[in-house]
């Protein structure tokens, strides 16, 4: 079977997986980046919103209530509310490694971003700061080359374009190898988990290009 298998997306699985045809703002950042109690805070918190979301899907299936849409609408607010509170802390730098200072890093981490731009993603916009990297970008799966079929496990899909965590996995694995080499050094180089968000409309689309674009500028104001 050629082509790219990936489950059907559940709101649980939401930073692996994406609608085909959506523009992600999507965020990843160097491993030790962020306090380890911090991310204990977030970890509990995280179980209890992936606890609420499997809730929230259960009801939707036979509920399209006001209420089942406003504690959707609270569940994604407080996602949003965790990554002010991280990109806070990056653009602070105070904490963690800084290996994207270096411009040889850095080059590497825009060379792999352009390099896929126009082969798995349309490319528009990314900044790469100190310890993260924001960019958006499109996907080229889409929903009509999709095929469905039924496994024991359960609902799959095939794709000859690769969906979202085929692209960070290649992404961050190449570069992560490069970035160790020029860098002299071994061990872990990214987190292993990103930030992703469906890019809503068109109005949503022009605030965050705005907002990576300037990130370096609030970085530095910031510091």
């Amino acid at each position: 079977m050629d082509g790219y298998i990936y489950k059907e997306r559940t709101q649980g699985n939401l930073p692996h997986l994406h609608p085909p045809g959506a523009t992600l703002f999507v965020t990843f950042r160097l491993a030790d980046s962020i306090p380890k109690h911090v991310l204990r805070q977030y970890q509990a918190k995280k179980k209890w919103l992936e606890e609420e979301t499997k809730r929230i899907n259960k009801l939707k299936c036979g509920d399209d209530s006001q209420e089942v849409c406003e504690h959707e609408a609270r569940l994604l607010e407080f996602r949003r509310a965790w990554f002010v509170k991280f990109e806070e802390i990056l653009d602070r730098a105070e904490t963690g490694p800084t290996w994207l200072k270096d411009e040889k890093a850095a080059q590497i981490v825009v060379d792999a971003l352009h390099y896929r731009d126009g082969q798995v993603f349309r490319l528009d916009a990314y900044c790469v700061m100190s310890n993260h990297v924001h960019t958006v970008f499109a996907p080229f799966l889409s929903a009509e080359e999709l095929r469905e079929f039924l496994l024991p496990e359960g609902l799959r899909f095939i794709s000859k374009n690769p969906p979202l965590d085929a692209i960070m996995q290649s992404l961050k694995g190449y570069t992560a190898r490069d970035v160790n080499r020029a860098l002299g050094r071994k061990g872990s180089f990214w987190e292993e988990e990103s930030y992703d968000h469906v890019v809503r409309d068109e109005a949503e689309y022009k605030r965050i290009v705005k907002y990576v674009l300037n990130n370096p500028v609030k970085a530095v104001i910031l510091g």
